[in-house]
Parts: C-alpha cells; structure tokens; sequence
C-alpha cells in the first residue's frame, strides 16, 4: 500500500483523511504543529495499522525545510503528499498577522508553506514508479496582487485567504506541467464549502458540511487515477479562477515566490 504524508493532520479534514487511509492499510505520515496532539493522533491510528508522526510549525519556513528533509531521511520512496495544512480567515475584523518569517500568515502557510514542502519532497516523489501531490484549495480565490502580494494595503483576512488558494492552484498547474512524464500528478481542489472545522467556526460562519462531506475528494486524488493538473470541486473536475491558467500570471506568480522565499 502506499505511503502518505498529510499535512494538518490532528484535526478536521486532515484527521478524517488519516483515519481514512490508515484503515485502508495505507501508511501514514501524520505532520502537527503540536507535538502532544501528534502522538496522541499517531496512537489512534496506530490502533488500525502504520503510521509516523511529524512535528513542525509550517509558519516557520525553516521548519518546513527541516520536516521536507525528515520525512526524506525516513522515506526513501513517498507515494502522496497531500497539502492540507491552512489558515482560514480568521476572527471577523481580525487585523494582519505575520509568520515566523515576517510574511503575510496565510500566504505563508496555505502557499509558501506547500511550494517548500512539495519542492523539498519531489526527488522522493519522483523515486516511485507513480506518486500524487494532492493540494487542498477552495473555490474562494482572488487574484494575487504582484505589486503588493503580502496585502500591506487594504488587509482582509477574507482576500488574504483567497489570495493565498489562488495562489496555490496557480502553483498546482505549473508545478503539474513542469513535472509531465515523471510519473509524479500534482492536482488542486476544493473538498466541501464551510466544513465543520475549527478553521470555519472561528470566522464566525456556520457549517454547511461536515468533513466527511470533503473527505472523498481528497481520498479519490490520493488513492486512484486522475490525471495532472486538474482542480476538482469534491470529486468532480471543475475551473479554478481563470486567471490561474494564465501562462503570463503564473510566470509572475513564480517570479514573486522565489524573491519571497529569497528574504
């Protein structure tokens, strides 16, 4: 069976994914930012079959490099890695927060954090005869300011959300043709609108779905078949924003990550 890294997987969404796949007899690599929640995690699904804990704060870009290099010393061979570590809205009237590393925080941890991460996995992606890259986004995205991509203007946790899921399914289209005939898919999607989670209840709005309504998405783009490049609203193929096909808007994206991940 295969071996899966999750990321964000002591709770919501990630948790049930985890729960998901250990029973299936998929090994699983659950990653937290709270060493206590981890291993309690890791004892549940080691109740079921295979699983490892990693610990590291994806605010920390430094610490994504070190789980990226950990999860790689421990594996030589990884079949899927599923982004799904994020940072939603936050608090209605919340004010502008920076990570570790002085970014804007959910530029930082919904797409700096997995552009690191992912980049830091490939050559153990690459060492299986077929691996996934599974990013979790939304269908809420907002195109990215080039000339002020970290919003010191006008801030909105809202448009910073969006921003960063913009971000990223740009990023997953890029990434997916960059890596054609590797062997290695790399797709987006959107797993349920307003899941019940801790991320959704903070920002003030009532669930819509729970996360076992977005768990088959993401179980479909981890375990079967599917193509390079696609964004999915659940399990079906969807559009993302049209401006993150475009070859010119991606080249910028590109362009302002790697001066980002210079600083």
């Amino acid at each position: 069976m295969s071996t899966v890294l999750i990321t964000g997987a002591t709770s919501g969404l990630g948790r049930y994914v985890a729960l998901e796949l250990v029973r299936s007899g998929h090994v699983v690599l659950a990653h937290g930012r709270d060493a206590q929640r981890t291993g309690r995690l890791v004892d549940e699904l080691r109740a079921h079959g295979e699983a490892e804990g990693f610990v590291a704060d994806l605010a920390s870009l430094c610490e994504v490099r070190e789980l990226g290099a950990r999860v790689a010393a421990a594996h030589d061979g990884l079949d899927v890695l599923v982004n799904n570590a994020g940072v939603g809205s936050g608090p209605p009237g919340a004010g502008r927060e920076l990570s570790a590393d002085g970014h804007e925080l959910r530029l930082a941890v919904n797409y700096l954090a997995p552009v690191v991460l992912t980049r830091a996995l490939l050559p153990v992606l690459r060492a299986q005869t077929s691996a996934r890259i599974v990013n979790v986004g939304s269908v809420g995205q907002e195109p990215l300011d080039f000339a002020d991509p970290e919003l010191l203007r006008g801030y909105s946790g809202m448009s910073a959300y969006r921003r960063s899921k913009f971000a990223l399914a740009a990023f997953t289209f890029s990434l997916a043709a960059e890596l054609a005939g590797s062997g290695v898919a790399v797709n987006v999607l959107h797993p349920a609108t307003f899941m019940d989670t801790a991320m959704v209840r903070e920002g003030g709005i009532t669930p819509w779905n729970s996360v076992a309504d977005g768990a088959p998405g993401v179980l479909a783009l981890a375990t079967r078949e599917s193509g390079s490049g696609g964004f999915y609203d659940g399990t079906r193929p969807a559009r993302a924003h049209e401006g993150t096909y475009d070859p010119e808007v991606r080249e910028r994206l590109t362009a302002v990550t790697d001066q980002l991940l210079r600083v």
